[in-house]
């Protein structure tokens, strides 16, 4: 399969293809890195050559390491050079008739042994394989942004991976020093499936007037642990990007209303009002003295958080039911491809299942949506009176 001394190649030189070449590069790989735009490839060095000279700056890393990293990217403008690569991955633009087209002709380039990925974090694996006359050798490879800090990768096999070519590039990402979990080829895999209620239930909450951005955030962040709140991430994410993701994933699922995006978020997307990036969202960035403060009322708090975390778990439960990933990759993937203070299904024993399937049926009795359906995983593990860790 994949050898320990394989060349990399990269298609994508943004942000996030940029970083995943460093990483290959830091573990001693020889790398390739691809883009159609000599502009974004400038960019994309100096970049690199920014981010590394901070590291020695801050004596993380010696100037001879960064000249290594350096010297082991080749920075290229054609395919051809991915002829003797072993793993090659894309991260460019989430267009599947883009990455179909890329994968087709890099087919003919590379050799028979070498292991296809992308990055894909909305698309089908299968879908994307379809262009290949070898499927068997491709699949999800899911860094998270920025790839050389962020430790978690999702493992995704589409209906054709051949398993030793998933077992082999897990091994291969593993030796990375890179936590790796094994996800199903569903909408969102784990992390953006899992996570959409951490987005999705605060703009409810939001909407029916209950507390504000401030409120909401505060209330995740000092009583819940988190590190960030929802807005304050969705500011940051950019809300065209985190609308987009969300519009993925509802239509992806046949319109299921657990997933359903928020007219509070489409309406700042339409009005520009993208976050820190536009310098409005739901926080002003230009002018901080005009931005609310939260009410530091703990009752409210208390039900706020509790009512998020209640939909957090849920959906944790709802992967597992459905086999996406086993329970332990699903904790594992949202406390490093999240940063979330605690797996949720820990958090979900620690609370006691019993309180969070209360607390889902309160809602599901109060609003009557099916958005608040119990899992019936949950269901079942309370009947029986068990828990995730025994």
């Amino acid at each position: 399969m994949i050898k320990d001394n394989a060349a990399i190649g990269v298609i994508g030189a943004g942000t996030m293809g940029t970083g995943i070449a460093q990483v290959a590069s830091t573990q001693g790989h020889k790398v390739y890195l691809y883009d159609a735009y000599p502009q974004q490839l400038e960019k994309s060095k100096a970049g690199l050559k920014s981010i590394l000279a901070r590291q020695v700056e801050k004596k993380r890393m010696t100037q001879e390491e960064v000249d290594g990293i350096l010297g082991r990217i080749n920075f290229v403008d054609n395919i051809t050079n991915f002829g003797e690569c072993g793993f090659v991955i894309e991260a460019i633009v989430e267009d599947l008739d883009i990455k179909k087209d890329t994968f087709a002709r890099l087919e003919g380039i590379v050799s028979k042994d070498c292991v296809l990925a992308s990055n894909t974090s909305s698309l089908s694996i299968a879908a994307i394989s379809s262009a290949l006359k070898k499927p068997e050798r491709f699949l999800g490879v899911h860094f998270f942004n920025p790839a050389p800090l962020m430790k978690l990768v999702e493992i995704i096999s589409g209906i054709a991976t051949d398993d030793k070519v998933f077992n082999s590039t897990k091994e291969f990402i593993r030796s990375w020093n890179k936590i790796t979990v094994s996800g199903k080829d569903t909408p969102g895999f784990i992390v953006n499936r899992v996570a959409r209620p951490f987005y999705g239930e605060a703009l409810r909450i939001y909407e029916e007037g209950i507390a504000d951005a401030a409120t909401i955030d505060w209330a995740m962040k000092e009583i819940g642990g988190f590190r960030m709140g929802p807005f304050e991430l969705m500011d940051l994410i950019g809300h065209d990007v985190n609308y987009e993701v969300t519009s993925t994933v509802f239509e992806a699922f046949y319109y299921d209303p657990r997933f359903k995006p928020s007219f509070a978020q489409k309406r700042m997307v339409e009005a520009g009002w993208l976050g820190r990036k536009s310098g409005q969202g739901f926080y002003n960035y230009k002018d901080e003295s005009r931005n609310p403060v939260p009410e530091k009322d703990e009752k409210l708090g208390q039900e706020i958080f509790d009512r998020i975390l209640t939909m957090l778990i849920n959906e944790a439960c709802d992967a597992v039911f459905m086999n996406i990933a086993s329970i332990e990759d699903v904790d594992l993937a949202m406390q490093n491809g999240v940063n979330y203070p605690k797996g949720l299904l820990k958090w979900g024993d620690e609370i006691g299942l019993k309180n969070v399937l209360d607390r889902m049926t309160a809602l599901q009795v109060e609003y009557r949506e099916d958005r608040y359906r119990p899992n019936p995983l949950l269901k079942k593990m309370v009947a029986e009176q068990k828990s995730f860790y025994e």
